[in-house]
């Protein structure tokens, strides 16, 4: 069931690997088909090494599986939430890496300072609120779903592809799994850039309004002209 798109999830998952964003099984990448309404997963703790696509777990967007002999990742219910709240996105990544995990455990969100991080996106990059202890123990990872999706709040989910959870690390999202994890390394290396940046000149300024839009536009917009036809 679902082989091409255990194909995509299979590749996203093992660019992570590729990229240096995930260490041992810190991380996950699911993909959707919006027709069958279900989601295909990485499966939860299994290695990255030798990972094959009948691994990949299929779950409908309950996160009950639907075919699949291993676990579904943990963080399921978070992905599931995330199809369920933003019908545009058709892939989910979550990582630690090391640069995004780091503003995400200093509780900052990060600023937009340079061109890289607009033709990522026009925003900062949010920083969930905190979640309460009822949040946290009636549905931790749903939850943090919902924090999420506030943080993007009426922002268009591709426009605005990643959020930092807050003390935890990011979730990234895309058209597709590849997009979601181009979203990721893009994240990471934004976050390293901006942190080294703040090393540099802690009242660095922001990138100004104009050539932020731009950037965002000539990648992004309806104009677009970056890349190949």
């Amino acid at each position: 069931m679902l082989e091409a798109l255990r194909q995509q999830v299979l590749a996203a998952n093992v660019g992570l690997r590729t990229h240096g964003l995930v260490t041992l099984t810190w991380g996950n990448a699911s993909g959707i088909d919006r027709e069958r309404g279900l989601v295909a997963i990485k499966p939860s703790g299994v290695s990255y090494d030798g990972l094959r696509a009948q691994d990949i777990v299929i779950v409908d967007l309950d996160g009950d599986v639907v075919e699949g002999e291993r676990k579904p990742s943990t963080d399921t219910p978070t992905h599931c939430a995330l199809y369920r709240a933003w019908e545009e996105i058709g892939g989910v990544v979550h990582t630690h890496s090391t640069w995004a995990t780091a503003w995400a455990q200093a509780q900052r969100e990060i600023p937009l300072l340079g061109t890289t991080h607009a033709d990522l996106t026009p925003h900062p990059i949010p920083l969930t609120r905190t979640l309460t202890a009822q949040e946290i123990e009636r549905d931790y990872e749903a939850e943090t779903a919902t924090v999420v999706i506030e943080a993007v709040g009426e922002r268009d989910p591709l426009e605005l592809p990643c959020v930092l959870v807050r003390g935890h690390a990011p979730f990234c999202w895309g058209a597709d799994p590849a997009a979601a994890l181009e979203n990721a390394v893009t994240l990471e290396q934004v976050a390293k850039m901006t942190l080294l940046s703040c090393t540099l000149e802690a009242e660095a300024a922001e990138l100004d309004a104009a050539v932020r839009e731009k950037h965002h536009q000539r990648k992004h917009g309806p104009q677009a002209y970056y890349g190949q036809r």
